[in-house]
């Protein structure tokens, strides 16, 4: 208990502020959908992703619809850590596998702020750590935190496997990259991550890349305790390495033998659903479809603006020194979000989880005088707020 109080209180100014901003977001949408004559705890329970989770907690995986235009919508699209998680709760509890989702997002939620705390106070310190946790909070899709959603989960995961890797505690990071790879398909970029990093560690370059290095001879981590023998280091490496891939080939294993289909059959059922990866020439027809009217173009515009934003802060980062793992990290789920051929109104959702693109934010914010830094995170967190309960009223999925 003595190791968690110390770390816990360090964490304590972003988890308040996190659990502030995200209560705030809550009464907001439970307001706006009360006078719109809908139920919030609906909206964040049985809606779109949230209801596929539930069915396969309840019903187990085979369940699927097929559409009027041949489209086949199978559930074994949907990675299994959170419906096993909910059926978990439904099974210690009077709750519903719905409310058990809930609940596990809300608690993920919760341990993904902490993670992403914990690797930016490892690189850059506790006040940027601060300011990056509340910057993820006050996200625009920020309200899908606390939805019955994986992207929660998924982000704890990787935070915490990432923390795993810049402080050289390889089991850990390689079996969090399992968890992660069975949450959701971009638990790739976990792996990546942990392999990256792995490879490196192996091949004693660590000194030539910004940022990253063993844990015996990193200067920024916290942990002073002794480092392990070379020889145990290199073991426990090799073996969070061979951890990491587990969950996600296991499943999509699973899902080619189920089908019938073989190693790629995941793929076909990613195609059902007319998800697949085409590096983003779908999404740039969709964007250029927008210019084809005036009030359309500005949508176009604003999805421009966005999308390079997204590819400045990742630039910066580089610029910045991040320590490598991030950056692969971030790249593969980047890479992932914008050039998928998914639905195009779900991929700022997608985008949520790579959190080192904060990082800038956070180090400018950090900067600031606290009272300045509070008006401004209290600003975008009222109007993030109001984007949330619209954005989930709405008749998309989120």
């Amino acid at each position: 208990m003595t190791d968690l109080a110390a770390p816990l209180r360090r964490a304590a100014p972003a988890l308040l502020g996190y659990a502030a901003v995200r209560a705030l977001g809550l009464v907001v949408l439970a307001v706006w959908s009360a006078a719109r004559g809908k139920s919030a705890h609906t909206l964040l329970t049985a809606r779109w992703d949230a209801l596929w989770y539930t069915r396969v907690a309840d019903l187990g995986y085979g369940y699927e619809v097929r559409l009027p235009n041949g489209d086949v919508h199978s559930n074994l699209a949907f990675f299994p850590l959170l419906p096993w998680l909910e059926r978990a709760m439904h099974a210690v509890s009077p709750l519903s596998y719905a409310d058990g989702g809930l609940v596990v997002s809300l608690l993920a939620s919760l341990a993904a702020a902490w993670g992403i705390f914990a690797v930016v106070e490892c690189v850059y310190g506790r006040r940027v750590g601060v300011c990056a946790v509340l910057l993820w909070a006050v996200l625009p899709v920020g309200i899908v935190q606390s939805m019955a959603y994986s992207e929660s989960l998924f982000t704890a995961l990787a935070a915490w496997s990432l923390y795993a890797v810049l402080t050289g505690r390889w089991v850990t990071a390689g079996a969090l990259a399992l968890l992660a790879g069975l949450t959701r398909p971009v638990g790739l970029a976990v792996v990546a991550a942990v392999w990256v990093a792995g490879i490196i560690s192996f091949t004693g370059l660590a000194s030539r890349f910004t940022g990253f290095a063993p844990r015996a001879e990193a200067s920024f981590v916290r942990d002073r305790s002794p480092a392990p023998a070379p020889g145990a280091r290199a073991w426990r490496c090799a073996l969070g390495m061979v951890l990491a891939p587990l969950g996600a080939a296991g499943y999509v294993l699973w899902v080619g033998h189920r089908t019938g289909k073989g190693p790629l059959g995941y793929l076909d059922v990613q195609a059902g659903w007319r998800n697949g990866f085409d590096g983003g020439a779908a999404f740039a027809r969709f964007v250029g479809d927008k210019f084809t009217s005036f009030p359309s173009a500005l949508a176009g515009v604003g999805l421009i603006v966005g999308v390079g934003l997204v590819l400045w802060l990742y630039v910066v980062g580089v610029r910045q020194g991040q320590p490598l793992p991030l950056l692969v990290y971030t790249g593969v789920v980047t890479a992932l979000a914008l050039c998928a051929s998914s639905y195009f109104g779900s991929k700022p959702r997608l985008l949520m989880p790579a959190f080192p693109l904060l990082l800038p934010l956070a180090l400018a914010l950090a900067r600031l005088r606290t009272s300045r830094s509070a008006w401004v995170v209290g600003g975008v967190a009222v109007a993030s707020a109001v984007y949330g309960a619209f954005w989930l009223n709405g008749s998309g999925p989120p």
